[in-house]
């Protein structure tokens, strides 16, 4: 498949991953790096897209595997790391306590069962182990994943749907979850794993750097100093480390 020419209802349904590595997600794996040793780890990225973290994990560990639903793009992560499983994350194909690591990035939107998928990650976690996950704030102030107006998909950052009441913005965004802090911690409720690390982000800019640097760099120094005040709660996605039972 030409990645340029994917059709629009699959981006819609299962959200388009990034296909060039730039300075926000260097930015989150630093953040990552900054939660947990990941030196030798095994470690399991669920919902890898085209395998850009997990090529970035294998610099170190040996024991790094991805798990995807899409066939292509499960052959594209093939090329990054040769431990690609094609599987959905309510029912991945590992034995129980497998690793020591496993990460999701912008992917528990967009799976059918959410809540089956934070039990599936919490089920191959080995005691003591850690889930790392990023998804999208329902407090930020744009949906970025595009919206469904009668009928018709439309592709793009759509301001204040987020902000809707929940039977509007699910009207038009029923493709894609987005989280409060509380409705994401719910997912693991009565799971054996307690909140490490979690906190929200802002968006690393880089189309807008790209075209306008020094509206981009203004928008990253306003917005970073944002995130160690309470008004990280505005932030585009949740920083989730948790850490399962010994």
């Amino acid at each position: 498949m030409s990645y340029d020419r994917i059709d629009k209802e699959t981006v819609a349904e299962r959200g388009n991953p990034s296909f060039v590595w730039r300075a926000g997600q260097t930015r989150r794996y630093d953040m990552i790096f900054q939660a947990l040793a990941l030196e030798g780890k095994r470690i399991l990225d669920v919902g890898c897209g085209m395998g850009m973290y997990t090529g970035a994990f294998a610099q170190h560990s040996e024991h790094v595997v991805g798990v995807e639903v899409e066939a292509d793009r499960a052959r594209a992560a093939y090329q990054q790391v040769p431990r690609i499983a094609q599987a959905v994350g309510e029912a991945l194909p590992y034995v129980a306590k497998s690793f020591d690591v496993v990460f999701s990035h912008e992917v528990l939107e967009h799976v059918s069962d959410d809540r089956r998928c934070a039990e599936e990650m919490v089920r191959v976690t080995r005691p003591g182990g850690h889930i790392v996950i990023f998804v999208p704030n329902r407090l930020y102030f744009l949906e970025t994943h595009g919206i469904y107006w009668r009928g018709v998909y439309h592709f793009g950052n759509k301001p204040l749907v987020n902000w809707l009441p929940n039977g509007l913005r699910n009207r038009l965004a029923p493709h894609v979850r987005a989280y409060t802090g509380r409705s994401l911690k719910r997912l693991f409720l009565d799971l054996p794993v307690c909140v490490r690390v979690h906190t929200q982000i802002y968006p690393g800019y880089d189309n807008v750097v790209a075209r306008r640097p020094g509206l981009g760099h203004m928008l990253q120094r306003i917005t970073y100093t944002l995130e160690r005040t309470p008004l990280r709660a505005l932030g585009l996605s949740h920083f989730l480390v948790l850490q399962v039972a010994s």
